[in-house]
């Protein structure tokens, strides 16, 4: 239901939006805010990213939560597709998920509505050699070390061309 809201009224209060804005200073200087804050939002959005892909990774490096990193991401990609959708009301709010202490404030937000049971991480020793062995009997062999004149020239007959 509230989706069908959003749906409904963002679009109105963008169009009220654009004819109060070019109204007062004009089409040509609104086109160009428009075109501005969706540059300037490329921008922010990609330093951004880069900011909350490193807080990923060093929380996925020292077996930590990712949950806040991941939360902090979407939001950042959420805001990215307002700032280049065209309009006023779309582009105040993509700012201002673009702010760290307002993601925070929406992470809480959203947390305190959400239960998490637990979160684990499991680590795993490998021991020398492949992986793939780990947990199988050692069968020990002989080998002969052919001297390279030995080896066959051309095709083995192994395979078909």
């Amino acid at each position: 239901m509230w989706l069908l809201i959003a749906f409904i009224a963002v679009p109105v209060i963008e169009i009220a939006l654009f004819i109060q804005v070019g109204g007062f200073i004009g089409m040509w200087p609104t086109l160009l805010i428009v075109i501005l804050t969706a540059l300037a939002g490329t921008y922010l959005v990609r330093s951004q990213g880069r900011l909350a892909l490193g807080q990923l990774q060093q929380s996925f490096n020292e077996l930590r939560d990712p949950t806040g990193p991941l939360v902090h991401g979407a939001m950042i990609l959420f805001s990215g597709a307002l700032l280049l959708t065209p309009g006023f009301f779309t582009d105040a709010v993509g700012f201002a998920l673009l702010i760290p202490a307002v993601r925070e404030a929406a992470f809480k937000a959203i947390r305190a509505r959400i239960k998490v049971q637990g979160f684990t991480a499991h680590t795993t020793q490998r021991q020398s050699g492949h992986p793939a062995d780990a947990g199988k009997d050692v069968i020990d062999g002989e080998f002969i070390e052919l001297p390279d004149d030995d080896t066959p020239k051309g095709q083995s007959g192994w395979t078909r061309h």
